[in-house]
């Protein structure tokens, strides 16, 4: 399935959701009954349900999660819902220990080891990957005098394998012609524990910029030098106190810390700022990998759409598709509806995320309907 061709009228579609989310959502009633199997609600509100999960995973999506959670147990008093951020590493082992009712992970559950370990904790059925949120990952940087950075993809792999080292580099120069660029050397600053983040930026190197990037993809950093911090909001304080850095973060951490981000040349040949819209034109591109219900994409970086900005991740909730105990299955199928729902997802442009596309978003929904 390719989603690419439906991109515009995901964007049209994305624009009339926030623009109606925006005059009625408050005025919402909650639906208390989740007698009939709770989905996530409709225009009424969300489907209620009662008990509590615990959760835990992708740093990215923590501030959606917090959100999502306070609008949700504000209007289903009964429901209690925990989220932790420990890194999509650390959730989805919980998930597939037993002590996680779901997990948020950047990156889809991995073939083999991964995928049969959960499939296990799930009684023997698939765990899902649903994707639930866009977070677009900027490059954010810390750099007086200088406002509106852009970086083709082999200058920012060759800045962060520590092949360019001064802020005046002749190829950082080329990039931004009209500017001023100081002789301050360069701080890059990179996650030291394993992070989807890591693997969906690793992986955007990877593949646009091969000769320039030999680390590889992974969620764990193999290049070297460079300054190692714990969890997006570790890298966005780090930028934030330190002059002459640069590091990557997800659009919400670099939003929440009023950090300067740089606009990115995109497979269009266009220097593209990070925007929400811009954001959405790469996930509406990108193609759904995983079978039946199970919504594992794969994400073309080297997108040629217009207005493309090409580095974003989705964090996927990791969920059984049957097996979840009986005392949690409602909560988990009224709680992840309401995430996934129109209402839901026009929340989080305001945190620092782009919406899933339409197209995305209603597959997702069905798929949490199944939940079982």
């Amino acid at each position: 399935m390719n989603l690419k061709r439906h991109g515009l009228i995901a964007g049209i579609a994305l624009t009339a959701t926030l623009a109606l989310a925006a005059c009625g959502s408050d005025n919402n009633e909650p639906s208390t009954s989740a007698t009939n199997g709770p989905s996530g609600g409709t225009a009424a509100g969300p489907t209620c349900a009662s008990g509590s999960l615990t959760a835990q995973g992708s740093t990215a999506q923590k501030n959606a999660m917090d959100e999502w959670i306070k609008s949700y147990q504000s209007k289903c008093s009964d429901a209690k819902i925990d989220y932790q951020g420990t890194g999509s590493g650390a959730g989805i082992t919980a998930f597939s220990g037993g002590t996680a009712d779901f997990a948020g992970s950047d990156s889809a559950l991995k073939d083999g080891d991964e995928s049969t370990k959960a499939a296990t904790r799930c009684g023997g059925a698939p765990a899902l990957n649903l994707p639930m949120v866009t977070g677009p990952i900027a490059i954010a940087y810390n750099l007086d005098g200088v406002k509106d950075l852009q970086l083709k993809p082999e200058t920012l792999a060759k800045i962060f394998s520590g092949d360019i080292k001064t802020w005046d580099d002749a190829a950082i120069k080329a990039d931004n012609p009209s500017a001023t660029l100081p002789s301050t050397p360069i701080l890059s600053v990179h996650r030291s524990d394993s992070s989807g983040t890591t693997d969906n930026f690793t992986g955007y190197l990877t593949a646009v910029a091969p000769s320039a990037w030999t680390a590889g993809k992974d969620k764990v950093w193999k290049a070297q030098g460079g300054q190692a911090e714990k969890g997006s909001d570790g890298i966005a304080a780090a930028l934030k106190k330190s002059a002459g850095s640069i590091g990557y973060v997800e659009w919400s951490f670099a939003k929440a810390n009023s950090l300067s981000t740089a606009k990115i040349y995109n497979g269009a040949g266009e220097y593209t700022a990070l925007t929400a819209e811009a954001a959405g034109k790469t996930i509406a591109g990108a193609k759904v990998t995983g079978t039946g219900d199970d919504m594992k994409l794969s994400i073309d970086y080297a997108t040629k759409e217009a207005g493309a900005y090409p580095i974003v991740l989705v964090t996927y909730e990791i969920v059984c598709s049957k097996g979840t105990a009986a005392d949690k299955l409602a909560l988990v199928k009224g709680f992840l509806g309401y995430t996934v729902s129109t209402d839901g997802q026009a929340s989080l442009e305001k945190l620092g995320y782009a919406p899933l596309p339409e197209t995305v978003r209603a597959k997702v929904e069905s798929s949490i309907k199944n939940l079982a």
